[in-house]
């Protein structure tokens, strides 16, 4: 524990000497040469910014590159004022005693350690955690340049909290903070570099390759975190007792995304969905375009996409048109009056499927004759295409193909008559004659 007196002592004495520092007539000449200098570099820093054009300049290089340039020339101030400020250092070393010009050797460092550190940053593509380490490197470098980066050390380690063995200070947040955020962004670069090595194996199927993806995720961010915290001197077995309140919320509260994830593992493994199947879930029907550790991705065509928990596909039926075979069978079910000959119109219905550019020529169509009914004999046209996509399309093209022959063929498509009997009444003769015959 810190002793209070000592903290004392030390404020006071860093005031005291800040008071002489603040009444002595070379802190006015330096601040003053700090201001011109930074007037001087962010003049400086404009002109370059608006002679040089980055696009052109850095056009075909690598991406890494392109960024470190733009980096560069988008801190040029930052560069110009560190120049300046080392430059008016060296001559003050020359003219006077290395006291009176601390502040511009601290301005100096200050700028430089920023700029190394945006020029760091740039691999970084993600624009908020950019600042986020640009900042915290910043503060950690400015305190060790100032001397005071030890005694901030010491006394953000001297109060904390324990719970069980494990003694939680600032210091060990922030490390924890600090070397996690390093250890997730280095796990999700490794992930990202598998992804791209699973993905161009052709041997795997595209639910192996999600698998794999998925399992080396999970495995690279418990690994990091694990990393992590044998860093800092945590003791995994200390965290006993956050085990179990994440069982007991998983009991309560998480069973579903448990479910869900537990339900994507095991249709990965299964191969029963993959990328690319054509389904129909309840509902819903479209191609799977994604599938996830919480839910599948499924593209209706018509701009929407249906996200479908993975439990559901386990715990309800789905309809896979491509789980083993593309091949469609394509039915439409049709009528013809009494009056035409039905060999015939089988044989005009066989004609029409096998002309769909769509039918599969090795399976040969087949119609049937289903039915006698009341309104006239019905039949059922059956025949195979080389995919699912578009059926609604192919079964309109074949039934607009029935109508056109039969129209040749004088061929009449049933329908209903009803005829009307009044009591007690009359109606034109005209109406009577137009319920009685039907459209024609």
């Amino acid at each position: 524990m810190l002793d209070l007196t000592d903290t004392h002592e030390f404020v006071l004495a860093t005031a005291r000497s800040f008071g002489a520092e603040v009444t002595s007539p070379w802190f006015y000449l330096q601040l003053g040469l700090m201001m011109a200098g930074g007037g001087i570099a962010f003049a400086i820093g404009a002109a370059i910014r608006s002679r040089v054009d980055i696009t052109s300049l850095a056009m075909g290089w690598p991406a890494p590159l392109r960024m470190f340039m733009r980096i560069l020339v988008g801190s040029a101030a930052t560069a110009a004022f560190a120049i300046l400020m080392t430059l008016d250092r060296v001559i003050m070393l020359s003219v006077t005693w290395p006291s009176r010009s601390y502040l511009l050797s601290v301005a100096a460092k200050l700028a430089l350690a920023w700029l190394v550190i945006r020029l760091v940053t740039s691999v970084i593509r993600n624009e908020f955690l950019v600042r986020l380490v640009s900042i915290s490197a910043w503060l950690v470098a400015a305190l060790s340049i100032v001397g005071q980066l030890q005694p901030t050390i010491t006394m953000l380690d001297a109060n904390g909290i324990d719970l069980g063995g494990l003694r939680l200070t600032p210091l060990l947040l922030i490390k924890l903070g600090v070397l996690l955020a390093v250890a997730l962004w280095l796990s999700n670069v490794a992930s990202n570099f598998l992804e791209g090595r699973i993905r161009q194996s052709h041997d795997l199927t595209p639910s192996i390759q999600v698998l794999l993806i998925k399992l080396v995720r999970l495995l690279l961010m418990v690994f990091a975190v694990a990393l992590v915290m044998g860093a800092v001197g945590i003791n995994l077995s200390a965290l006993a007792v956050f085990s179990g309140a994440v069982g007991v919320g998983i009991g309560f509260g998480l069973q579903k995304i448990v479910a869900n994830f537990i339900s994507g593992v095991i249709l990965l493994a299964d191969k029963s969905v993959k990328p690319g199947d054509l389904v129909t879930i309840g509902d819903s029907s479209g191609r799977i375009s994604a599938m996830n550790t919480r839910y599948i991705s499924v593209a209706a065509g018509d701009g929407r996409e249906f996200l479908i928990p993975n439990e559901d596909l386990i715990t309800q039926k789905v309809v896979n048109w491509t789980y083993t075979d593309k091949d469609t069978l394509v039915k439409v079910n049709f009528s013809a009056n009494y009056d035409a000959d039905p060999r015939v119109v089988c044989k005009l219905a066989i004609d029409v499927a096998t002309a769909s550019p769509r039918a599969n020529t090795a399976k040969t169509p087949n119609c049937i004759l289903t039915e006698f009914a009341e309104a006239g004999m019905k039949f059922s046209l059956t025949f195979w295409i080389d995919s699912p996509d578009g059926m609604d399309a192919v079964k309109s093209e074949v039934m607009l193909g029935l109508w056109d022959a039969f129209k040749r063929e004088g061929i009449r498509v049933p329908y209903p008559v009803r005829e009307l009997k009044i009591r007690g009444g009359a109606l034109p003769v005209e109406t009577i004659v137009e319920v009685a015959s039907g459209p024609e």
